[in-house]
Parts: structure tokens; C-alpha cells; sequence
């Protein structure tokens, strides 16, 4: 990662809340669990539940009580019609990147507090967010507090083809020890694994940073890549997918490495597909993992008639590019999926900007435009931005930010949660419009639920209707506040 460029319901039922349900909430010390819903006296009869976040804090993500009835009257508010009989994509789930330095600061806390913590993000009842598709790195991220792979090698050597240096041993201090405990709260939680570079050894430049792959190693490194599913495997947890490398054509991050398209299609096409197949490995491959800008990249994966067959899809970040871009990939190979897996919020952050910018271009866009899946990166970092190695990113904040006894939710944490919660993988996306003003998404769950997050991306207050089987829903929505809807 990251030498990127930056970027830049007060709600009710046809009143404005005030009351205390939007109770601004405080970092967490000692515990983790979020601030409790305020009491109320009386829980008011309502069709739909709706939670909440404003973009000056006074609620976050905070469950509404007010009457949202459907009724068979009209008004002449804009209207969000939702049609459950047009339908796109599954969906797979929404999360962060558990870098390695997440889950070194997630597993120093106090058990107790480690144990409520992962409860919260993970699992979905009462007050839980259930985050249910994480990103890893395979080997180190710049995000972790030091560089290595799976198979450096001891002075003197250098090579390896054999492989007889790999171990995924480091991983057994923090990594595995706390994705162990998230798979036992959520058994069906989604994993995709992505280097940031391969074994110094097999790079041409023989350096953790830049550099390319040697065409030598391209057979020992698709072996490298199905060891590490195996040893996984042997831990418990199941790589549902990989890319062949994080951002391909950023040279600039540490670790990193260069794999220009043509070398990528050569390698799942010639190595990485075939291996993969004899040795019964069902792990998908996902091409690219990289900005929106650069659309040829894994059009011209998918167009070679080789590599094409073994590919899943793309992945996808937006540093540059446009969102509107994920559906020309899809339109071109409607049968592969497009993936969106990672943006970062640069610290300090603006909470109402990043806020605004991430719900409308991610959680809105992403999924409206044919995405699987929205990851944030990054879980966790300490108030440094740290842990991250010498060349990494040191300005990442943290969906958490963890201190030695403290938990702090910042805004990736609600921009997550407002679909986690709800869409849980299964669901799928179903149709609605977009008046001005009110940039939104709609999906219908395995469950029959539906499921509508708005975006108030007016600096005004806005009232509107959600139109479903003839009936309708008022609300209104403050400027630049996001609301989920549930019925």
C-alpha cells in the first residue's frame, strides 16, 4: 500500500429526532462492547427498524425509536421504489483486511476483552456488527511490523525450488491464534489471502521492495501458493480465495512487487491454474487487485482463452479510477465476478468526509455496480498507526484504534457495520432508484428480509418515501447522515 493520493436519519417518522437515542458514543476503556441503545419507556410500533449515524457523531449506528408504517397514501417527497422481482449479484460479505499488525494488537488485549471484542465484530445478535469476509496478507503486508515471506532463506543459500524452507510458523503468535477464534464465532466467514510480495529469492531484484517475478520460480511459486492453502488448511482455516499479488503495478510499498498483466495471465495460466487443479485445490483465483484506472489489467487476464477458465474474477481498489468501472469489467465477462477489496482512511481522518465518500463510492457504489464483497482496510492500528514496516503506510487509520487496555471505533467501523449487520452473505442486491440526494442500495436476504441503506449526500435535511408492494414509508434524513433500513 500506500503511497496513495487522498480523496476526498437525523432521521424520523415525518419529524426530526431528538430524543436520546442519538447519544454520541465514547471510545471504549477496559471493554469493548459499543454504548447501549438509551432506554426507553415505550418501544414504538413501527414496520421498519432503522439504525443510524450523523456525520457530526451524535449517533453512530444507533437503532431508532420511531414509527415507520407503511401506508397506502401519497405525497410528493422523492420516492426510493424497491422492486424485490429485478435482481443482480450474491453477495459474499463485508469487512476489513486483518493485517498482521491487527491481530498483533487485537490478541495483546486482556482475554476478556479480546474474547467481547471479536464477539462484537463478528458474531451478528444484539448489539454485534458480523463482519463476515476478512482479507489477509500471504506472508507480510506493510502493515506488519516487519518484512518476511514464507521461505527466506538461511545465509549462503539462494535458492529454494524445493521449498524445504516454508513455514507459516510466524503466523502462529497472533495471526492464527485470533482467526481461529473468529472462525469458532463465525464457522462460514470468508477469508481471501494476498501477497505483497513473493520470497525475496525468487525476485529478480532479490529485495522486498519492487522488483519482479523471475520466470525461473514461476512453477516453485504456484507451489508456494498451494503449500500455504494446505498449511491453513492443517490450522482450520479454508482460503476461500487468493489474487496473485496486491497491487501489481505499485513498486513503491514494502514489501511489494511488479507483475505486469501479461506476466499474471502467464502465470495462473500456466502455472498457478494447472497446479491448482491436479492438486484439487478449490481455493479461487481473483486477477488484478488494484486501482479502477487500469480496467485492461484484468480484461486482458480474462480475454486469454487459457487463464480465463481459472480465474473467479477481479478485484479492484479506488485510489484512482471511477467505481462506474467495476460494471464495464463485468459487462465485458458477465459469468466472472468483480470483487472490491480494499480503501483506506487516512489518518487523522474526517469523519463526515470519509463518512460520506466511502458509504456513496463503496458500500453504495461497489455493490451497485455488480461487487460481491466491500473491504476496508484496515482492521486495527495502535494510535501511531503502527504496527507497519519501515516504507509502509504510517498514516492508516484503523477501523479500531487499540490502545494497551482501549478499543476506539472510528469511522470505517460504522461504514462497515451499516451493511454487515443485515446483508449477510447470501443476499442479494435488488433493484431501486436514485433520487437526487439520496444515493442508496437495496438487497433481499436468504430470509426474505430487505434490506435499504440511504446516504443523505445533501448538505440539507431531506424527507422521502420507500415505496415497496404499493405502499410506502416516510423518513427523513439529515445532511450527510446514513441510515439501514430492515423489513
Amino acid at each position: 500500500m500506500k503511497t496513495k493520493e487522498t480523496y476526498f436519519f437525523t432521521a424520523m417518522f415525518m419529524v426530526v429526532v431528538a430524543t436520546g437515542s442519538c447519544q454520541k458514543k465514547q471510545p471504549v476503556t477496559g471493554g469493548t462492547n459499543t454504548t447501549p441503545d438509551p432506554v426507553v419507556t415505550a418501544p414504538v410500533k413501527t414496520d421498519v427498524a432503522m439504525w443510524l449515524t450523523q456525520p457530526d457523531q451524535s449517533s453512530l449506528f444507533q437503532k431508532q425509536n420511531i414509527g415507520l408504517l407503511f401506508s397506502s397514501g401519497t405525497n410528493s417527497n422523492p420516492t426510493i421504489t424497491i422492486d424485490t422481482t429485478k435482481t443482480y449479484q450474491t453477495i459474499d460479505g463485508f469487512g476489513y483486511t486483518l493485517t498482521g499488525g491487527s491481530a498483533t494488537l487485537i490478541n495483546n488485549l486482556p482475554a476478556a476483552q479480546k474474547d467481547a471484542l471479536l464477539k462484537e465484530l463478528f458474531a451478528t445478535d444484539s448489539t454485534k456488527i458480523g463482519v463476515s469476509y476478512l482479507r489477509i496478507s500471504l506472508g507480510a503486508s506493510d502493515l506488519s511490523a516487519t518484512t518476511f515471506t514464507y521461505d527466506e532463506l538461511p545465509a549462503g543459500q539462494t535458492s529454494d525450488n524445493a521449498l524445504q524452507y516454508f513455514s507459516i510458523d510466524q503466523e502462529k503468535t497472533d495471526l492464527i491464534p485470533i482467526l481461529k477464534k473468529i472462525i469458532a464465532i463465525n464457522p462460514s466467514i470468508k477469508i481471501l489471502s494476498c501477497p505483497w510480495t513473493s520470497p525475496t529469492w525468487m525476485k529478480t531484484n532479490n529485495s522486498f521492495r519492487g522488483g519482479s517475478l523471475s520466470t525461473t520460480y514461476y512453477d516453485a511459486y504456484a507451489r508456494y501458493f498451494i503449500k500455504y492453502i494446505q498449511a491453513m488448511k492443517a490450522e482450520g482455516i479454508i482460503i476461500d480465495a487468493i489474487t496473485p499479488q496486491n497491487e501489481p503495478l505499485n513498486p513503491n510499498n514494502t514489501p511489494s512487487l511488479v507483475m505486469q498483466a501479461n506476466e499474471q495471465t502467464a502465470f495462473i495460466k500456466n502455472y498457478l491454474g494447472p497446479q491448482f487443479k491436479t492438486a484439487g485445490i478449490t481455493t479461487k483465483i481473483i486477477s488484478y487487485d488494484h486501482n479502477l484506472d487500469r480496467t485492461d489489467y484484468p480484461l486482458t487476464v480474462l480475454a486469454d482463452a487459457a487463464a480465463n477458465p481459472y480465474v473467479d474474477g477481479s478485484a479492484f481498489h479506488l485510489y484512482s479510477g471511477s467505481i462506474t468501472s467495476m460494471s464495464a469489467v463485468h459487462d465485458a465477462y458477465p459469468t466472472k465476478n468483480v470483487y472490491f477489496t480494499e480503501q483506506w482512511v487516512g489518518g487523522p481522518g474526517n469523519f463526515a468526509g470519509d463518512l460520506s465518500w466511502h458509504v456513496n463510492n463503496l458500500i453504495i457504489g461497489a455493490t451497485r455496480n455488480w461487487s460481491r464483497n466491500v473491504l476496508e482496510w484496515n482492521l486495527a492500528a495502535d494510535a501511531g498507526y503502527g504496527p507497519h514496516t519501515v516504507g509502509g503506510c504510517t498514516t492508516c487509520l484503523g477501523a479500531l484504534t487499540i490502545g494497551p487496555a482501549t478499543v476506539t471505533r472510528n469511522v470505517s467501523y460504522y461504514i462497515v457495520a451499516h451493511a454487515s449487520k443485515f446483508v449477510r452473505p447470501g443476499s442479494v442486491r435488488i433493484d431501486s432508484n436514485t433520487p437526487d440526494n439520496l444515493s442508496n442500495v437495496a438487497f433481499k436476504t436468504a430470509d426474505g428480509k430487505k434490506v435499504l441503506i440511504v446516504l443523505n449526500t445533501s448538505a440539507t435535511l431531506q424527507n422521502f418515501n420507500i415505496k415497496f408492494n404499493n405502499k410506502i414509508v416516510t423518513a427523513s434524513l439529515g445532511g450527510g447522515s446514513v441510515a439501514t433500513f430492515v423489513w
